[in-house]
C-alpha cells in the first residue's frame, strides 16, 4: 500500500527546514556603548531586541554586543533600573556586526544601579552586599591637595585621615574602623588601578602615596567590612581603599584640561612660650642670681623659624579618542614651600593610559603607566622644639665669624660650644642641606577577552609593577655648633673635624601577576556573577651601606657596615567569589581566598579567608515597587575572616621565624691576641637576632549588618551600619625572660582585641532647582575598641608599656592592657590643692601601700577617638558654587610633651651657665624640678575634641570663551579655615597621641582656574 502523505509530509519538512535554514543565514550582530549624562560607560545595561529574546548586559566600559539578530529593521530596548528607558531603531544586515551609535540615558529619580568598584571588577550597586562607600571627583575636598588621601577627608564614614603636621607631603595615618593590630599593620590595603601598591615608608619621602598626582584620581571606593574585603585575604583586615585614575573614553572627541593653583600659607597660631619680657621677670623672681645670663634682645624665635609659603600646582591632561583608541595623557608640576624656612617638595608626574577595545569588542586592553619624580628639601624639625627652649633675651645672630655667625652658648674657655644644651633654632634649619630624589612608577596591562565560543565567560590577566628609585645626602655644615665634636675614626687626622655628610639609597621592587575567570550570565530574573583567580606578589627592597664623613665629604666620620641591605617576601593566592542575584531584590555573595605568605614558616604559611554575605532589595518587592515614599530600601548582612602578615616595627619583619644574624656595625669590634705575630687581631662580628617558629597569621573576624535607604525620589539617602570585629592571634611585640632567645622582645601570636561600632552616612538634596541646587552630606562613626586577652601572663602583669614620650628616661605614656582600649594612656593621678592647681610631686596612692612608684599608675582615658564626624556641604547658583567640608573628632584626648618638658622653671634653675625658656603653663603650676614621675602625670593629658573647617571654596564658571572653543572655571579656596577645641597646645589633632615637636598645620589661601577646550 502505497502512502502518498508521506511524500507530502517529506516535502513539507524539506521546506520548514530550507526555511529555518535560510533565517538563519540571514542573521547579523549589533554592537556599542551606553553611557551616562558624564559620557562614563554604564556596566549591567539591560539591552535587547525588541519582541525577541535576544540580548544582553552592558560590560565594565558600558559596550556591549548581541549576536545571530535577525536581518532588517530592529529596535533595541535599552533599560537600567534608575534610569530612563531608551529605544533605539537599527538595521541589521546580514552577516555584518552593526555598530550603533554611542547611547546616553539619563538618569531618572533615583541612583540604584550606578556602578561600583569592587575587588576585581565592578558591581551594579544594587547588587552589593558589603559595607562599600564610593566617593567620586565631584565630592572630593578642593582646593591645594597634596597627598591623594586628602581628597576624601570627612567625607567617608567609619575612616579617619590623619595628616602628621603640616610639612608638604607629611605622612599620613589612615585607620578604618579603627585599629585591628597592636604590632602588625593597621594601615589599609591600597590598590590603584588594580595594583596594590606598598604603603610602607619610602627613604627620602614622609609619605609614600605623596608621589601619586591627585589631580588624575577620578574615584575613591573603600571596603569596610569583610564580606567586601576578604577577595584581597591578606593585609584586608584594615580594610581596602581602592583608587581609580582618570582615563578616556570611546567615542569621546579629543579635549584638552589645563589646571592652575597659586597658594600662600600661613602660620596662624603658635605655642605659648614666655616672651623676652616674662622670662626677665621670672628669672629676677625664682632665680635672681642669673640675671647676668640674660641677654637684651626680644626675639619671637617661632617667628624667626616659620615663614609664609608659597605654592603652585599646574596640571595639563589631553583625553579622548583617536578613532578606536581611547587615552589619556596627563602631566603634573607641584613646587610647594613648607612654613618651616628652608623646607620645600617639587614634583613632577606624568600619566598615559589606553583602553582600547579590539576583535569586535572581545577584548578589553586596559594599560596605565604613572611616573613621578619628588625632590624634596628637608627641614630640621628639632628646631621647632629648639625655638621653644630657646632664651628668646639672646640675639639670632652674635656678630662674630664662628659658628656661622649665629648666636650659639659657648664654653668660657676657647670658645668651644657648650654641650647639652639647645642650638640655635635658625642655625639648625640653614646650615644643614637635607635633600632626596625619589623617582616611583606604578603601572599594569590588563587584557579581559571574551572567549569566542562562550561569549558569558571572560579571561583576565593582569601585569602590574610598582616601582621606587630614592637617594638622597644630608650635610650638616662643618660650621654648625650641633655637630662640633664629631672626630674622624682616624684619630691621626688631624685639623678637620666638625659637620657631617652621609648619603643613602633605596630600591623597591614590586612585580604582579594576576590572572581571573569571571562568568556573567542573565538567567531570566537571575543574574549569576561567577569569579576564580590567581595572585602572585613579590616585594623586594635593597639599599647600600654608605659611611658618614665630616663635612669635608672625604674624611670619614662613621664607617658603614659591611654588607648592604636586601630583604623580600612574597605572596601567593588563589580566590573566588560567586554572586547571585535573583528578580532584583535577594542577593548572595561568597568569597573565599587562600593566602600563603613568606613571612611564615610552611607549616603556618598557608591560611584560608572565607566570607558570605546577603542583601535584601525590598524597594523592589511588589508592595513597595509603586511606592513613593521610598526610592530606596535594602537590608545588608555579612560575615567574614581577613588576614594580616604586614609585622611592623621589629628588625628583619620579613623573616621573623628564621634565625639569622646581623653583621654588628665596624665600630664594634673584638679584639683577639694571635701568639704567632704577637699583636692584636681585630673583627667584626655577627649578632644573632630574635626568631620565633610557631608565627602564623592574625585573623580577624567580622559581622556587619546595614540598611541602604532613600526617600524623596532619592532626595533623601543614606546608609547605618552596625558592625562587630574581632582579632585573634595578634601579632605583637612582648617581653619574654632573658636568656630564651636573643632578645628580651619578640613577635609573637599573643591575645585579641575588639572593635565594634556604628556607622551613619546621610545624604540630602533640600534645594534642586532651575537656578539654585545644594547638596549636603553627613557622616558620623562611633568606635569602641577593647583588648580582650593577651595570652597567659605572671601573676602581677600590668600589661605592656608602650608609646614613650621625651623627657625622663625611657618613660611610656601608653599601655596595652586587657579590658582597655588600644590607645590607652597610663599615668599617675595628680593631686591638686585648694587653688585647684596640681601640687608637686604629689600624686594619689592608688594601690593603698603607702609608697608612691610605678605601681599607683592607672589607665586614663584613651588617644583613639571613640566619635568621628563629617559634614559637607555644595550649593550652586547659576554659575556660582560654594562648597565646604567641616571634619570632627569626639572623646580623644593628647598627652601634652611640650609642657611636660618646658613648663617648669628647670630650664631657668638647673644648669650653672645656661637659661632655656619655658612654656605659660610654668607660670600656672610653679613646678621647678624635672622629677621621673611628673612626666607620667595625668594632668598633662588633655582633652583633643575638636570641630575644624577643613576647606571652604568658591567657585566660578565663566563660561565659554576663546570663540566658544573653551569653558573657564574659577575658584578661591581656604583651607584649615577655624579650629575649635579645649586643647591648650597647638592642635589637637595628632594620631598617636603625643604632642611633641610637632610642625603646625598652616592656613592656605588658594586661587585657581580650570580652562577646558
Amino acid at each position: 500500500m502505497k502512502h502518498p502523505y508521506l511524500v507530502k509530509l517529506l516535502f513539507l519538512l524539506l521546506i520548514v527546514c530550507a526555511g529555518f535554514t535560510g533565517a538563519f543565514a540571514q542573521t547579523g550582530s549589533v554592537s556599542g556603548r551606553v553611557v551616562d549624562e558624564q559620557k562614563q560607560g554604564l556596566p549591567g545595561v539591560t539591552v535587547v531586541i525588541e519582541g525577541t529574546s535576544l540580548g544582553n548586559s552592558t560590560n565594565a566600559d558600558g559596550t556591549y554586543s548581541i549576536q545571530n539578530v535577525p536581518t532588517g529593521p530592529q529596535t533595541l530596548i535599552i533599560s537600567f533600573v534608575g534610569y530612563n528607558t531608551q529605544r533605539q531603531p537599527v538595521t541589521v544586515n546580514n552577516g555584518q556586526n552593526t555598530v550603533v551609535p554611542v547611547v546616553t540615558i539619563g538618569e531618572n529619580t533615583t541612583l540604584l544601579n550606578e556602578a561600583v568598584v569592587v575587588g576585581y571588577g565592578t558591581q551594579r550597586k544594587q547588587d552589593v552586599t558589603g559595607a562599600v562607600t564610593q566617593i567620586d571627583e565631584k565630592q572630593f575636598v578642593k582646593g591645594q591637595v597634596t597627598n591623594p588621601e586628602q581628597l576624601i577627608q570627612g567625607k567617608v564614614a567609619g575612616v579617619q585621615i590623619t595628616t602628621g603636621g603640616g610639612a608638604p607631603g607629611a605622612a599620613t595615618t589612615i585607620r578604618i574602623r579603627g585599629g585591628s593590630s597592636l604590632n602588625a599593620s593597621n594601615d589599609p590595603l591600597i590598590v590603584i588601578d588594580g595594583v596594590p601598591v606598598d604603603n610602607s615608608g619610602v627613604s627620602g619621602a614622609a609619605n609614600a602615596l605623596s608621589l601619586i598626582n591627585p589631580n588624575d584620581i577620578e574615584t575613591y571606593t573603600v571596603l569596610k567590612d569583610a564580606s567586601a574585603t576578604a577577595i584581597y585575604g591578606s593585609r584586608a583586615s584594615n580594610g581596602v581603599i581602592l583608587i581609580t585614575t582618570k582615563r578616556g573614553v570611546q567615542g569621546e572627541k579629543v579635549t584638552v584640561n589645563v589646571s592652575s593653583l597659586a597658594s600662600v600659607s600661613k602660620r596662624y597660631n603658635s605655642v605659648d612660650v614666655l616672651s623676652a619680657d616674662q622670662l626677665r621677670n621670672t628669672v629676677a623672681s625664682v632665680a635672681p642670681t642669673k640675671s647676668n645670663l640674660l641677654g637684651s634682645s626680644n626675639t619671637n624665635w617661632q617667628d624667626e623659624i616659620f615663614r609664609t609659603a608659597f605654592t603652585s600646582d599646574n596640571n595639563v591632561s589631553v583625553a579622548g579618542a583617536v578613532g578606536k583608541l581611547p587615552f589619556r595623557v596627563s602631566y603634573g608640576n607641584l613646587e610647594q614651600q613648607g612654613i618651616l624656612r628652608t623646607n620645600r617638595l617639587i614634583r613632577n608626574t606624568g600619566s598615559i593610559s589606553l583602553t582600547p577595545v579590539l576583535f569586535d569588542n572581545t577584548l578589553k586592553v586596559n594599560m596605565n603607566v604613572k611616573g613621578s619624580i619628588i625632590d624634596n628639601n628637608f627641614a630640621d624639625a628639632g628646631a621647632i622644639g629648639a625655638a621653644l627652649a630657646f632664651d628668646p633675651t639672646q640675639p639670632v645672630r652674635s656678630g662674630a665669624e664662628g659658628y656661622g655667625g649665629y648666636f650659639e652658648y659657648l664654653q668660657s674657655a676657647g670658645g668651644v660650644p657648650q654641650q647639652n644644651v639647645p642650638r640655635n633654632p635658625l642655625a639648625l634649619l640653614e646650615l644643614r642641606r637635607d635633600r632626596s630624589t625619589v623617582k616611583r612608577s606604578i603601572g599594569n596591562i590588563q587584557l579581559d577577552y571574551a572567549l569566542p565560543f562562550f561569549r558569558d565567560l571572560h579571561a583576565n590577566v593582569n601585569l602590574g609593577y610598582d616601582v621606587t628609585r630614592s637617594n638622597g645626602s644630608n650635610l650638616v655644615d662643618a660650621a654648625a655648633a650641633a655637630a662640633y665634636f664629631n672626630r674622624p675614626l682616624d684619630a691621626s687626622i688631624t685639623g678637620r673635624q666638625g659637620g657631617s655628610f652621609n648619603r643613602y639609597a633605596q630600591n623597591r621592587d614590586n612585580k604582579l601577576l594576576e590572572a581571573y575567570l569571571n562568568y556573567t550570565k542573565q538567567f531570566g530574573e537571575t543574574r549569576l556573577d561567577l569569579l576564580a583567580g590567581y595572585s602572585y606578589q613579590d616585594f623586594v627592597t635593597t639599599s647600600p651601606n654608605l659611611p658618614t664623613y665630616l663635612a669635608d665629604g672625604t674624611t670619614i666620620f662613621r664607617a658603614a657596615a659591611v654588607n648592604p641591605f636586601r630583604t623580600q617576601y612574597t605572596i601567593l593566592s588563589y580566590y573566588g567569589r560567586a554572586n547571585l542575584s535573583i528578580n532584583d531584590r535577594y542577593v548572595l555573595t561568597g568569597t573565599l581566598r587562600n593566602d600563603a605568605s613568606s613571612r611564615f614558616p610552611s607549616y603556618n604559611r598557608n591560611a584560608l579567608f572565607p566570607a558570605v554575605s546577603a542583601a535584601w532589595n525590598i524597594k523592589n518587592e511588589s508592595i513597595l515597587k509603586d511606592n513613593n515614599t521610598f526610592s530606596d530600601l535594602k537590608l545588608r548582612a555579612g560575615y567574614g575572616i581577613t588576614g594580616q602578615q604586614d609585622i611592623v616595627g621589629a628588625a628583619g619583619s620579613d623573616y621573623p621565624y628564621i634565625q639569622r644574624y646581623t653583621v654588628n656595625s665596624l665600630q664594634a669590634q673584638y679584639g683577639f691576641y694571635n701568639p704567632a705575630t704577637g699583636q692584636y687581631e681585630y673583627y667584626v662580628p655577627y649578632s644573632p637576632q630574635g626568631f620565633n617558629r610557631n608565627l602564623k597569621w592574625e585573623q580577624t573576624t567580622t559581622y556587619n549588618a546595614g540598611i541602604d535607604y532613600g526617600f524623596l525620589d532619592g532626595r533623601l539617602s543614606g546608609s547605618v551600619d552596625v558592625y562587630y570585629r574581632k582579632t585573634k592571634d595578634l601579632l605583637a611585640v612582648i617581653p619574654i625572660p632573658i636568656l630564651t632567645n636573643y632578645t628580651n622582645q619578640l613577635v609573637s601570636n599573643v591575645g585579641s582585641l575588639e572593635n565594634k561600632g556604628v556607622e551613619l552616612n546621610l545624604n540630602a538634596t533640600p534645594v534642586q532647582g532651575e537656578h539654585f541646587t545644594w547638596t549636603l552630606n553627613a557622616n558620623g562613626t562611633y568606635n569602641v575598641n577593647k583588648i580582650l586577652s593577651l595570652g597567659p601572663q605572671v601573676e602581677g602583669f600590668a600589661g605592656i608599656e608602650n608609646n614613650g614620650v621625651a623627657g625622663g628616661t625611657g618613660t611610656n605614656i601608653g599601655i596595652y592592657r586587657v579590658g582597655e582600649p588600644s590607645s590607652s594612656f597610663y599615668v599617675y593621678k595628680q593631686v591638686y590643692g585648694a587653688d585647684g592647681k596640681p601640687l608637686q610631686d604629689v600624686y594619689a596612692d592608688l594601690n593603698g601601700d603607702g609608697i608612691i612608684n610605678s605601681n599607683d599608675r592607672y589607665v586614663y582615658k584613651q588617644a583613639a577617638p571613640p566619635v568621628i564626624l563629617g559634614f559637607s556641604s555644595n550649593m550652586s547658583y547659576d554659575r556660582l558654587s560654594l562648597a565646604f567640608t567641616l571634619r570632627s573628632q569626639l572623646g580623644s584626648y593628647l598627652y601634652n610633651n611640650v609642657d611636660s618638658q618646658n613648663g617648669t622653671y628647670n630650664g631657668i634653675t638647673s644648669q650653672p651657665t645656661v637659661i632655656t625658656n619655658a612654656t605659660q603653663d610654668a607660670l600656672y603650676t610653679g613646678f621647678t624640678n624635672l622629677k621621673q614621675e611628673r612626666y607620667s602625670s595625668d594632668y598633662y593629658i588633655q582633652n583633643a575634641s575638636f570641630l575644624r573647617m577643613e576647606n571652604i571654596t568658591l567657585g566660578y564658571d565663566a563660561g565659554k570663551i576663546m570663540g566658544n572653543r573653551g569653558n573657564l572655571r574659577l575658584t578661591a579656596a581656604v583651607q584649615n579655615v577655624f579650629l575649635i577645641t579645649k586643647y591648650s597646645g597647638l592642635d589637637p589633632e595628632i594620631f598617636n597621641g603625643v604632642d611633641n615637636n610637632v610642625y603646625p598645620r598652616p592656613r592656605t589661601y588658594t586661587i585657581g582656574l580650570n580652562l577646558s577646550l
